[in-house]
């Protein structure tokens, strides 16, 4: 299945924010990879704000070109602000989703989870991390799967959730409450700019 596998200190070096989550790679060397990382020219180009920017969001996320590019073809259609529009979008994808729940510590692990049948909504087993939540559906960790060390350590170091999810510990269920509007949304991306380079 085509996603990011590479390392994820460079990456985090690259935008110089902890996409994947704590990384102590960071925290030494805060400065772009590579041998020329320290001295690079700090000056970027319009489109290179642009690109960055949407490079980001497709590593936070976990999502390759063709899908990326699909979400905002998407967004772009639906009435409102499209940048705000294509975060809600990326925000309601299934594997984003048992992360906010605090199900997985990270994307990269929900996303593990949900291809290895371990997660059902509305009571039926789903395995597509692109699925795209609805208000009101009912995400669920699988009977056979509730002991699992990684989702059982998950659960009890997960001790902030989202305003517009809301999780029953005793179900070991939770559901969309809302869509999330941009303040919501805690990640540091300009949508805008991606909007702009779209545009162009």
């Amino acid at each position: 299945m085509a996603r990011y596998r590479g390392p994820q200190s460079k990456i985090a070096r690259r935008f110089n924010e902890p996409i994947f989550g704590p990384d102590k790679a960071l925290e030494r060397k805060n400065y772009g990879p590579g041998q020329h990382g320290n001295n690079r020219r700090s000056k970027k180009s319009e489109y290179a704000g642009q690109l960055a920017e949407k490079q980001k969001a497709k590593y936070t996320y976990g999502i390759l070109e063709k899908q990326f590019s699909n979400l905002f073809k998407e967004a772009s259609r639906r009435k409102g602000i499209t940048g705000e529009i294509l975060l809600q979008l990326c925000e309601a994808r299934l594997d984003n989703i048992v992360y906010r729940l605090g199900i997985a510590p990270s994307r990269r692990a929900s996303r593990q989870l949900v291809t290895h049948r371990h997660i059902t909504v509305n009571g039926k087993v789903l395995n597509i991390p692109s699925y795209s939540v609805n208000i009101g559906d009912v995400i669920a960790v699988r009977e056979k799967s509730k002991s699992l060390e990684v989702i059982t350590n998950s659960l009890i170091n997960s001790n902030e959730r989202c305003e517009y999810v809301e999780w029953n510990p005793d179900l070991m269920a939770g559901k969309l409450i809302a869509i999330p509007q941009r303040e919501q949304i805690t990640e540091n991306i300009k949508e805008q700019l991606i909007v702009e380079l779209y545009s162009k």
